[in-house]
């Protein structure tokens, strides 16, 4: 297996840490941490290279929320000036890795996305008459920091790029724990133990591809198994012979465990196609693509909310309009065109 060393010097490189500032304010640029990087943007940016170079970089503090839809997650925003940084090293090392994903393997890869995996899946689904279905639990928080770094190692020899892939990953802040157990283990090692990713800096969902890439390959490859989707921590195989999908079962969670990581007991399901499937917001049936029932009322909440931030001046129409369209986009994915005229018929928004 090729490793890829010198590099730094591109990583450190001036233009790239400036395209990675770019990369970081897209869709930010009036925000006030945004405004104040960019009022000295030259010095900030000297700054951080200079820092990458000596090796005195050290990431910031997170700023944690918790989002309780479409289920309760913690989300940790990096620092603005960290945001750049993980642009910057994405910029270089994202394409050595993305020669080794699969082409099915959909999130946070350029040119595939969520609507790719739906057709994708939807292509499967309706040409197989059975679906194996599984959710890794707790994804983000279970991923083990020593086995992320030595996966890593496996394409990268650039010690000061390991350095810093090692400072982010170090860095990253308290997840929510999570108590498995493991073949070898004794009573204290979930503990000792680090594990767990940010679930908003870009590295961690970069690194977390990485860390299924090579369970991509064991299902592909090893299990044979021609129909397979996943987006990020869901995926799915597809058949017309049951105990395939039964015996494929039993080989992902024995492979999972060297990853330390176990799939969800209740959401991990083999069922006939026919019943339908849920996937990224929508339902796939043999014969329409519905929005999944609790995904229309987040979708209507959020209308109502942007309703009243408008009324009140906090939102721009040009805000209001870009969040429009691009649920009018997702939603036209699915069989939707009467949902879509009786949800804008009355949607109406109005100053004051």
């Amino acid at each position: 297996m090729k490793r890829y060393g010198n590099l730094w010097s591109q990583v450190i490189d001036f233009e790239n840490i400036m395209q990675a500032a770019r990369q970081a304010q897209r869709g930010k640029r009036f925000r006030g941490n945004v405004l104040t990087f960019n009022y000295n943007l030259e010095q900030e940016l000297a700054r951080l290279k200079t820092e990458l170079e000596t090796k005195t970089y050290q990431p910031g503090a997170y700023h944690t929320f918790e989002i309780v839809e479409p289920k309760r997650r913690m989300i940790s925003a990096a620092p603005y000036r960290d945001r750049v940084v993980h642009h910057a090293l994405c910029n270089i090392i994202a394409p050595i890795f993305e020669r080794t994903f699969i082409g099915d393997s959909y999130a946070n890869r350029v040119g595939f996305g969520t609507h790719r995996a739906l057709r994708r899946f939807t292509s499967f689904a309706r040409s197989s008459r059975y679906i194996l279905q599984c959710d890794i639990r707790k994804y983000f928080p279970s991923i083990d920091h020593e086995i992320l770094k030595s996966l890593l190692r496996r394409k990268l020899k650039c010690k000061e790029t390991l350095w810093l892939t090692d400072t982010i990953i170090d860095n990253s802040n308290e997840q929510d724990p999570v108590l498995d157990h493991f073949p070898g283990d004794d009573l204290l090692t979930p503990l000792q133990r680090r594990r767990g990713l940010p679930i908003g800096n870009l590295t961690s969902q970069f690194f977390a591809n990485i860390y299924l890439n090579g369970f991509d390959h064991f299902v592909k490859e090893h299990l044979k198994a021609a129909k397979y989707v996943r987006y990020v921590d869901d995926f799915a195989l597809f058949s017309d012979d049951w105990e395939f999908l039964a015996e494929a079962r039993v080989a992902i969670e024995n492979y999972l465990v060297g990853l330390r990581l176990k799939i969800h007991p209740v959401k991990s399901q083999l069922f006939e196609t026919r019943h339908g499937a849920n996937f990224l917001g929508f339902r796939i049936l043999p014969d329409r693509i519905r929005v999944r029932t609790e995904n229309l009322r987040r979708a209507k909440r959020r209308l109502r909310r942007m309703q009243r931030e408008y009324a009140q001046g906090k939102m721009r129409e040009q805000e209001v309009s870009q969040s429009i369209q691009s649920w009018v986009a997702h939603l036209e994915h699915g069989d939707t065109w009467k949902l879509r005229q009786q949800i804008f018929a009355t949607l109406v928004f109005s100053r004051g």
